[in-house]
């Protein structure tokens, strides 16, 4: 099966050097049988990588320890979950599914655009074999999955094998690395239409709609990834913190924060013909720091929990990202006379500057987390020293973005087009800024005096406020045409324009998040040794351990502690934080004890034993609001998902040529 699986990926690498020269040289010379050869060549590359994909993961669940990878990654004592997962627990498995689902993305953007977008789809496709090319090279010349275990040139095996990572055992993880691969892979098709749309010099709007739905997609996907490997974090890493700006996280974030103004730009380039050169370079940069993470998780170059070791792989991400853009921006220039924009912005207070300013603070703070985390690497090479940022040095530059990020959520979609009059401005933000003031007074007489925290709550009311006065002012206006409930009007509203309001509801969700990130202000922490018996108190809560006990099973050993927790003399319920050494990697991982609520959330951690080996070491936290995190969250996926489904009423944008200058202007319904 080894020969089957080395075959097949060597087999993808030809077919899809074969993909991408067909397609080029077939659109170049006008051949359509090598067109059409060039996309049945993408079904073949899927079919390899998958039978490739099918037989390492089969490998895998059967225990199968004369192949490396497995000896590696997987072990008897696993559940199969965890032995599925091993599949990208590794560098080789992980970048061979990076492969699959890069085939598999170019399979569906054949299939889906085979009558339409037909003089720049062979572009398309050899864009996305060029890349696909690239990974298979590592695939099969610099990570083989299929490597065998050998003694005197001879097959062997092992009778065990070392178990994937304890920290990767957590059923979240079997979700969180692919969603944020489908983000990372899925960036390729945006940035494969766009490059076409160069190459064929396309003046017109239409590819600029495919790519702005593929990347909704793909940065609902990376949103996923992003938020599940938070949620992890919180309750796998045992310090309490869903996110410690950690390399690795960073790089994670960089695409989600250029694909998210690219996102906004996109609708000035549909609406009114602007910033069409500023939507290349962002798709382009969206897919150039995808292509960056997986250079920073995989080569080893930043030290990260999240990391692979160091490797020789990163020459290979250096190359082709060097080359990558090299090309693309002589690519721009090249085409700078196709991308002229059809309006010039006309006010500063108007929808066009707020998009504007969102783009400009969002490249702001990714060029902020992107200096951050290559200022180790960057300090190595000019000093000799590698000197890291550390929390605060993120948190000092990024609250205050974050924070003018928050208040531009709020005002920005209640701007008009063109030009807002004062009047406008005034009957939108009046009530909620007033608010928002309101409840900052509020809190400085309630005695609170952290003065981020205190613009946050105030923010975050005025941008609640003003989304929920849109909602009603639609839904007010449907239910007294149609006679409708305002609950039945909402929904009518809403499927009316999924792209506006579910655009809104991602708003909200944002907001929430927000709420969850200002109660780290608040957090309290306490530190104790415990024998059976003690307590400790932190917050509100009183702690009492009322027993240690300890076990093993075939994967891990464990001691665990029962808490017994009361408030205010009242007991509410019983946490069992766990410490866990797991036999096989010789490493220990902690299963922590929460009580969740909406206001706040108690947190414990075993720490381990003390140095006597007689008392329990317990790390208890209470971190307020941590939930809105969470809730905001799927309030954010739930708003994508809006966002991609198909409005009731189709909106259609009229343009009038005024004096050599298209203008847009209200849309029509139909």
């Amino acid at each position: 099966m080894e020969n089957v699986g080395s075959l097949a990926i060597l087999m993808a690498f030809c077919v899809a050097v074969y993909a991408a020269l067909a397609s080029a040289v077939g659109r170049l010379r006008n051949k359509p049988f090598l067109i059409a050869s060039g996309e049945r060549a993408v079904y073949a590359v899927w079919a390899l990588i998958t039978l490739a994909a099918g037989i390492l993961v089969s490998r895998l669940m059967t225990s199968d320890f004369r192949f490396a990878y497995v000896a590696e990654h997987s072990n008897r004592a696993m559940p199969l979950l965890y032995k599925f997962a091993s599949w990208w627990g590794g560098q080789e498995g992980s970048l061979l599914l990076w492969s699959w689902l890069l085939s598999t993305y170019a399979v569906v953007v054949v299939v889906t655009n085979r009558r339409k977008h037909r003089d720049i789809m062979p572009y398309v496709v050899a864009v996305m074999a060029t890349v696909q090319t690239f990974f298979l090279i590592l695939n099969n010349f610099v990570a083989n999955a299929f490597q065998m275990l050998t003694v005197d040139k001879l097959i062997t095996s092992v009778p065990d094998g070392n178990g994937l990572s304890p920290l990767l055992q957590y059923p979240a993880m079997a979700i969180h690395p692919p969603m944020l691969y489908l983000g990372y892979v899925g960036f390729t098709v945006p940035f494969a239409f766009a490059i076409a749309s160069l190459i064929t010099k396309q003046k017109g709007d239409a590819w600029i709609h495919t790519t702005r739905r593929w990347t909704l997609v793909t940065w609902l996907f990376q949103s996923c990834g992003v938020m599940l490997g938070a949620a992890w974090a919180y309750h796998v890493l045992g310090w309490g913190g869903y996110w410690g700006w950690d390399p690795v996280e960073n790089a994670s974030l960089l695409p989600w924060l250029s694909g998210t103004a690219f996102l906004h730009s996109v609708m000035m380039q549909e609406k009114k013909g602007m910033m069409k050169v500023w939507n290349i370079v962002l798709v382009s940069a969206t897919f150039f720091l995808c292509i960056l993470g997986t250079f920073l998780t995989r080569s080893g170059i930043v030290q990260s929990v999240h990391a692979f070791a160091r490797s020789d792989i990163g020459k290979y991400f250096v190359t082709f990202i060097a080359i990558g853009i090299a090309a693309t921006v002589w690519l721009i220039l090249d085409r700078l006379e196709y991308l002229k924009s059809e309006s010039q912005l006309e006010s500063v207070i108007s929808r066009e500057s707020s998009f504007l300013f969102n783009n400009l603070i969002l490249l702001a703070s990714c060029f902020a987390v992107l200096w951050g985390t290559l200022f180790p690497v960057i300090s190595e090479a000019v000093s000799g020293d590698k000197i890291s940022l550390d929390v605060d040095w993120y948190n000092r530059l990024m609250v205050p973005i974050g924070l003018f990020l928050l208040l531009l959520t709020g005002v920005g979609p209640l701007f008009a087009w063109r030009r807002t009059s004062v009047d406008s401005l005034r009957r939108n933000f009046q009530y909620p800024g007033l608010a928002a003031l309101v409840l900052a007074v509020g809190l400085v007489a309630a005695g609170m005096r952290n003065f981020y925290a205190i613009i946050s709550f105030g923010f975050c009311l005025f941008v609640i406020l003003t989304v929920l006065a849109e909602f009603y002012k639609g839904a007010r206006a449907i239910g007294a045409k149609s006679s409708m409930n305002l609950l039945r009007a909402t929904v009518e509203l809403t499927h009316r324009n999924t792209r506006r309001y579910g655009g809104y509801l991602v708003h909200m969700g944002i907001v929430l998040m927000f709420i969850g990130f200002t109660g780290h202000a608040f957090n309290q922490a306490e530190v104790k040794e415990l024998n059976t018996g003690d307590t400790m108190r932190v917050g509100v809560y009183d702690l009492k351990m009322i027993d240690l006990q300890m076990g093993d099973n075939e994967n891990y050993g464990w001691h665990r502690a029962i808490m017994q927790v009361s408030k205010n003399g009242e007991i509410i319920g019983t946490l069992k934080p766990e410490k866990r050494f797991y036999k096989a990697s010789r490493q220990g991982t902690s299963e922590v004890g929460i009580r969740q609520r909406p206001n706040e959330d108690l947190y414990l951690n075993f720490g381990g034993m003390s140095d006597d080996n007689k008392r329990a070491v317990i790390q208890a936290y209470v971190f307020p609001l941590v939930s809105w995190i969470w809730i905001g969250g799927l309030v954010l996926i739930g708003g994508t998902f809006i966002c991609l489904t198909p409005s009731k009423i189709k909106m259609q944008y009229a343009r009038t040529e005024v004096i050599g200058v298209t203008r847009k202007h209200a849309p029509v319904q139909n």
